[in-house]
């Protein structure tokens, strides 16, 4: 409406320009009245000047308005004094294509911050990069992982890990792959999935990673513990009548034996009768002994629920060490127990927890044997993610690389008389408080144990 408007006033200004010129040049030939020509002509210069303030201004509002919408500056407001007025009317109409780009504007705002705040939300982590490496988008998820604060570019995770780096530049679209990282104080086992996309003629990789270590750790635990089941009800189911029947054969056996050596019958069928006892007591201790090792590894099916209380971490590494002292002094191994804040506490079953550091502090303690200057670190500490960790250091034999990817397997073990159970059942009590339990070892130099919670 104000540019129609406009362009009437235009039309109405220029018409009567041109008349007032037509009756300038019909005074100028036709008549001698000099002044009414002064006045006409001043009249004229009026009207050219008039018409070029008026195109100038609307000129001056359009700039301004078009600047606007280049620079995306939706603050500016145009003045409007009077609707009677199509310049002003030109201003209103401005004034509310302005309001709707600010509208939009503000509307895009609101998606862009919603979608910021789900991406920093969700739990796994996101990282938006160009091919050579730039990054132009990370969430919380990602940060927290990789422990950084800022991320310009994936080289930047080299120090982190640089097959991750390798992995992430050459990953295709739609490509799944799997990065297995093995820290100090954690194992990861990161599943990264990728999509490409293009904005603006540049080609952005979005990829998603997730530590999936706790999910394999769950589903190999509750496989070990079907197994367990099926195998330890099979064996009980055959290993208990044979207890039972050799028990019983044993007993009529002996009876039989007195009986013969009273009433003085034949020595031979005597000794015959004895081998035959004897050899049912070997039958009758070896189920027993089966039935005692079937028991023992029930035990991964069987821990109970844990019953959380808050308890004082060093009150419990040192109740560790003392239940130890005489071993340990016997051996002469030096231990320490360091908490670092002293004042550390921590929300856990602190029975079920005792159970896991007693069997970590007796394999520290085995693998110690015929080394010189032993010595054993209790730890406990929050770790760089702020979480409580528990560790058992020592400088005993180690553990060698194809074997530390064994330890937590039910029935491996490397001791001659070991079960292979502790470590297994250590794993899921860690479990069922909802941490976990990982070994780092460098053989003949450290070996590290870490519970983190």
């Amino acid at each position: 409406m104000g540019f129609n408007n406009f362009r009437i006033n235009y039309i109405t200004r220029t018409i009567l320009l041109t008349a007032t010129i037509f009756g300038f040049s019909f005074l100028w030939y036709n008549t001698n009245l000099t002044m009414t020509l002064i006045l006409v002509g001043l009249l004229i210069v009026f009207q050219i000047v008039a018409m070029i303030f008026y195109v100038d201004r609307t000129n001056r509002v359009l700039n301004n308005f078009l600047e606007s919408i280049r620079y995306s500056d939706f603050t500016r407001t145009f003045q409007v004094e009077s609707l009677d007025s199509s310049f002003d009317k030109l201003k209103k109409s401005f004034n509310e294509v302005i309001q709707d780009f600010q509208a939009v504007r503000a509307e895009k705002e609101e998606n862009y911050f919603y979608l910021q705040t789900v991406i920093q939300h969700i739990g796994i982590a996101l990282i938006a990069f160009q091919k050579d490496g730039q990054v132009e988008l990370i969430n919380n998820a990602t940060k927290k992982l990789f422990q950084v604060r800022t991320l310009h570019n994936i080289q930047g995770l080299r120090e982190f890990s640089p097959e991750i780096v390798q992995k992430l530049l050459t990953i295709k679209h739609g490509e799944n792959i799997l990065v297995r990282v093995r820290q100090k104080d954690d194992l990861l086992q990161l599943a990264i999935y990728a999509t490409e996309f293009r904005i603006h003629n540049r080609a952005i990789m979005l990829v998603s990673i997730k530590n999936i270590q706790q999910e394999l750790d769950e589903k190999e635990m509750e496989s070990w513990q079907k197994l367990i089941r099926v195998l330890t009800h099979e064996i009980m189911n055959s290993i208990t009548p044979i207890s039972s029947l050799s028990s019983t054969i044993q007993e009529l056996m002996h009876n039989i034996i007195n009986s013969f050596e009273a009433l003085n019958i034949g020595k031979e069928e005597t000794e015959s009768l004895k081998e035959v006892e004897q050899a049912i007591q070997t039958i009758h201790k070896r189920t027993d002994g089966l039935l005692h090792f079937v028991n023992t590894y029930r035990n991964l099916t069987r821990i109970p629920t844990p019953n959380f209380t808050i308890f004082k971490v060093s009150r419990l590494l040192n109740n560790i060490r003392e239940l130890h002292e005489k071993e340990i002094h016997e051996k002469g191994i030096t231990c320490r127990v360091i908490v670092e804040p002293e004042s550390l506490e921590l929300s856990a079953d602190e029975h079920l927890i005792e159970q896991v550091l007693i069997n970590l502090l007796k394999n520290a303690i085995h693998a110690l044997e015929g080394r010189e200057n032993p010595q054993i670190d209790i730890m406990a500490f929050l770790n760089q993610s702020g979480r409580i960790t528990i560790q058992v250091i020592d400088n005993g034999k180690g553990i060698l690389p194809d074997v530390l990817d064994k330890i937590f397997i039910p029935f491996f073990t490397t001791k001659p008389q070991g079960s292979g159970i502790g470590l297994s059942l250590s794993r899921q009590i860690m479990r069922l408080h909802g941490g976990s339990i990982n070994a780092y070892s460098k053989p003949g130099v450290e070996t590290r144990f870490s519970l983190t919670f």
